[in-house]
């Protein structure tokens, strides 16, 4: 019997997008091939155009093919660094001919996009009718620009036969994981977790999908965070941070009410409930040993607000979301 026809995978090249993910999916999908003892994979750079392209931080890397030259099964677009929707918007402007060459692609060629790389695909239509996700504060920006997507942004992939989209910098990894989980089964692919030292996709409650310190695009956000995460539960009071920011409360209330939709108490308190679920999950610390530690004034108090919050009590929060601890 002939060897199976590689499923032929472009990564694609474009002005200032972060390589690394490209890098790590193309070991995977190698890893892969030695597993299966074939060539199931073939990983190749390409662009809109054959050549040299600039990607961040200084570094350039060479397509040999163009994308519509090189006959591709799918292609995985990458994220590039941004910090709000305007800088979003700048890259599609920017890369508009790349756009026009991704949506000229057959239908056939799946097509991935993880990070702010969903954007892109979504410029193309072909998004248009799928189950897609999106990084989490560019939500309202693609509901509005791509209405025809069925955006799920409390997922972090949406993945079928011929779209896949994940969220966040390290999204290539739960697309490799699903497609090569497809093509050799979830044995082959905890083989290769094993072999890699691959972590495994952490899970997280919608309610706390936006509440990175690293993800908020805001200077004040990011400075509330800060400061909220450093001082005990009872004393993160508004009063408190809007002295520890040099703003008045009534400011301090209104610019969060704008960048979040949440009173500043409600959005402080969502900060520190973050805290426990981080614990949580990454602990084995009792519930009421981590409420004493974040400086709730009571146990059944942070037990009570974190039930209304995710509909979960902290047990039950641990055991769908938490790691599997040994003693």
């Amino acid at each position: 019997m002939p060897p199976p026809t590689p499923c032929r995978i472009g990564l694609l090249l474009y002005p200032e997008f972060m390589p690394a993910g490209l890098f790590a999916f193309a070991d995977l999908v190698h890893a892969a091939n030695r597993r299966a003892g074939t060539v199931l994979f073939e990983p190749m750079f390409v662009a809109a155009q054959a050549g040299v392209v600039e990607c961040a931080h200084g570094h350039s890397l060479k397509a040999g093919l163009s994308a519509q030259e090189a006959c591709l099964d799918a292609i995985l677009i990458p994220g590039l660094w941004a910090e709000s929707s305007g800088q979003i918007a700048s890259a599609l402007a920017k890369n508009a001919d790349m756009i026009t060459v991704l949506a000229g692609l057959q239908e056939s060629v799946m097509m991935w996009s993880y990070c702010t790389g969903v954007c892109l695909a979504a410029a193309t239509g072909r998004l248009n009718g799928q189950k897609a996700t999106i990084t989490w504060w560019l939500a309202d920006m693609v509901r509005e620009q791509y209405p025809k997507a069925v955006w799920q942004t409390e997922r972090t992939i949406a993945y079928n036969s011929r779209t896949a989209t994940a969220s966040g910098i390290n999204g290539y990894l739960p697309i490799a994981q699903t497609f090569i989980e497809t093509r050799l089964g979830k044995e082959a692919y905890r083989d290769l977790t094993k072999l890699m030292v691959l972590p495994r996709p952490e899970r997280t409650h919608h309610a706390f999908q936006m509440m990175s310190l690293i993800e908020q695009p805001d200077r004040l956000l990011r400075e509330l965070h800060r400061i909220t995460e450093q001082i005990s539960a009872t004393e993160a009071t508004v009063s408190r941070l809007a002295q520890e920011l040099n703003m008045t409360e009534r400011t301090l209330a209104r610019k969060v009410v704008a960048a979040t939709g949440l009173p500043v108490a409600s959005y402080v308190r969502r900060i520190k409930l973050n805290q426990v679920s981080e614990r949580l999950i990454h602990t084995s610390a009792p519930a009421n040993t981590i409420s004493a530690e974040l400086g709730f004034s009571s146990d059944s108090g942070m037990r009570r607000m974190f039930k209304d919050l995710t509909a979960l009590t902290p047990a039950q929060y641990r055991q769908a979301f938490g790691r599997s601890w040994t003693p």
